[in-house]
């Protein structure tokens, strides 16, 4: 099977690299370890009415997933017949009259070490947006250290294409280091001030009590305007904001339609997606992936709330390596902090536990259950929540937290259009 996959592999990339020579469009080439779906989903909706634009469908973000999204094919997981079919449709895009997209907006990950090398390789895009790396990434189970996952991150930047541009995370001082090797050819955003698109004024947005968003004022060379984000919460929505503007501004945008086009910007599921609960409670569905950063902000967005109750459950954060243990048990020292009630799931997550009673959560109001137990948390905390109450759910996606949010959502009936991994491939795993 793998020597199959690794020719499909090969079959793709040469029909994606014969689309992009006969086409040319222009590459706009998200990377880092934290954000980038949503942050190229926030690209998409900034530019989109303005060029003609794609983008990768949901985290397309591989060997495999870069040249699908070129070729404007779908996941065939494991059917030989429907990978064979695709490759089929591949000549489509080399034969077609018809117009191809302008624009294209690619994520770009990496899992091992030499997968972005070998996409930058023949990628070479035209605008690379950088959205950071923090201490302790995602991925890193796979790298000898941070900065080796870093220096495989910049490997996109450095084939960044002549007159090209880089848009960086300038909070983030790893990604900040790069734009002294790219002089004149770099834009920075972030809260700082000392960046280029600087945020400000940051707020939850509520209506009849409920949280539907969050608003902020972006400010470039001077002049300031309003961004609202609707459905969803937390502050690395305001980044991937100020990536879409400055990519905006870098594709020949005025700052104003781009902020206009991102009010129309609807939350890719599991990424901090505001859903009604049961009961008249409020569910925080962040259950796409997790990490350190990402869990640390998610109850931080938690505890900035107005709520009766905030509840989080946690699932185990994977692929850590030997910051594991550490990682949990900071996480559960945070959520004292942040919610009254507990709940995790996996056995990494015990740390979690223990660490948020040392820290301060009753034992009582401290819940665990084993890794596989995702729907049964939902089950018991159903009857749990009352009016009033916000839930954050947060977990990698081996955990499979999305079951606990079907669980307790106040329309079950949506959930293939609300929750993240509802299609069949993922339901029968």
């Amino acid at each position: 099977m793998d020597i199959l996959k690794h020719i499909v592999i090969l079959i793709l990339t040469w029909q994606a690299r014969l689309v992009l020579w006969r086409w040319k469009p222009k590459i706009i080439a998200v990377t880092g370890s934290v954000g980038k779906t949503t942050t190229k989903d926030a690209i998409y909706a900034g530019i989109l009415g303005t060029v003609y634009v794609r983008k990768s469908a949901k985290s397309f973000n591989t060997s495999i997933g870069v040249p699908l999204t070129i070729l404007g094919l779908d996941n065939a997981w494991n059917n030989p017949l429907r990978w064979l079919l695709n490759i089929v449709r591949g000549f489509i895009p080399l034969l077609q009259r018809s117009q191809y997209p302008e624009w294209l907006v690619l994520e770009v990950g990496a899992d091992r070490p030499g997968d972005i090398r070998s996409i930058a390789q023949w990628l070479r895009p035209d605008i690379v947006v950088f959205t950071g790396v923090p201490e302790v990434p995602t991925h890193i189970e796979y790298f000898n250290s941070t900065d080796e996952l870093v220096k495989e991150k910049k490997s996109l930047a450095k084939k960044l294409r002549q007159g090209g541009k880089l848009i960086l995370n300038g909070d983030d001082p790893r990604t900040r280091d790069l734009k002294n090797d790219f002089r004149g050819a770099s834009v920075t955003y972030g809260f700082d001030a000392s960046n280029d698109f600087t945020a400000s004024h940051e707020e939850v947005i509520y209506e009849e009590g409920m949280p539907t968003g969050l608003r902020f004022r972006a400010s470039r060379a001077g002049a300031s305007i309003p961004v609202s984000v609707l459905g969803a919460l937390g502050r690395p929505r305001v980044y991937a904001g100020l990536a879409a503007l400055a990519v905006g501004e870098a594709v020949g945008m005025d700052l104003v339609t781009v902020s206009q086009n991102l009010i129309a910007w609807e939350p890719p599921p599991g990424r901090v997606r505001i859903l009604k609960g049961v009961n008249g409670s409020i569910i925080i569905d962040d259950t796409y992936n997790s990490s350190p950063t990402a869990a640390f902000a998610a109850l931080e967005t938690l505890k900035d709330i107005n709520a009766a109750r905030r509840i989080a459950v946690l699932g185990d954060m994977l692929e850590l390596g030997k910051y594991s243990t550490d990682q949990h048990r900071k996480l559960g020292a945070y959520a004292a902090h942040c919610a009254e009630m507990l709940y995790t799931v996996g056995f990494r997550s015990k740390a979690t536990a223990e660490s948020a009673h040392e820290s301060g959560i009753p034992a009582q109001n401290i819940h665990t259950y084993e890794m596989k137990e995702a729907q049964r948390v939902g089950n018991d905390l159903r009857v749990e929540l009352k009016a009033g109450d916000v839930v954050l759910v947060k977990g990698s996606q081996g955990l499979r937290m999305e079951r606990t949010v079907r669980a307790i959502m106040a329309e079950p009936n949506h959930a293939e259009e609300l929750l993240v991994r509802m299609d069949a491939e993922w339901q029968n795993r």
